[in-house]
């Protein structure tokens, strides 16, 4: 009679598997940030898109400012309200392309296309200045949709 190769022999238990705990320990809360790295995380927040809205055609541009704001949203009030405001930017960025976008049928969206995305970056660079010099600050035609 043949043993079977994944049956451990009759003398030794089997090994029994440890799983790492599926809740964070009591007491554990997010470690907060130094106020140079919350100016640094608002900036990017900013710069992110600034960069990627020109370069994407307006697609891409929320993918930094969703990233740092689920990341970063509990370790500062700082970072939280700049990423939380480059996120409404794009929101109201994506709804001003897709309002162009439909206007393209009578010719005007093209115009304004490449108009939002222009506003749309200068609002960002403007922000990434303002963080970097740790200002709060609310951009201009933008409703708080994220808080």
């Amino acid at each position: 009679m043949s043993e079977h190769p994944q049956t451990p022999p009759p003398h030794e238990p089997p090994a029994q598997q440890t799983l790492p705990p599926q809740t964070p320990p009591p007491g554990y809360a997010p470690t907060p940030m130094s106020p140079t790295e919350e100016r640094n995380l608002g900036m990017i927040a900013h710069l992110v898109p600034a960069v990627l809205l020109p370069l994407s055609a307006g697609t891409l541009g929320f993918v930094g400012s969703l990233i740092i704001y689920l990341i970063y949203k509990d370790r500062g009030p700082f970072v939280r309200a700049h990423a939380a405001n480059s996120l409404n930017v794009q929101i109201i960025t994506a709804i001003a392309l897709l309002l162009s976008s439909v206007l393209m049928i009578v010719l005007v969206g093209f115009l304004l296309y490449p108009l939002v995305i222009v506003v749309a970056t200068v609002i960002h660079v403007l922000g990434a200045v303002k963080a970097n010099n740790g200002e709060w600050w609310t951009p201009p035609l933008t409703p708080q949709l994220v808080k």
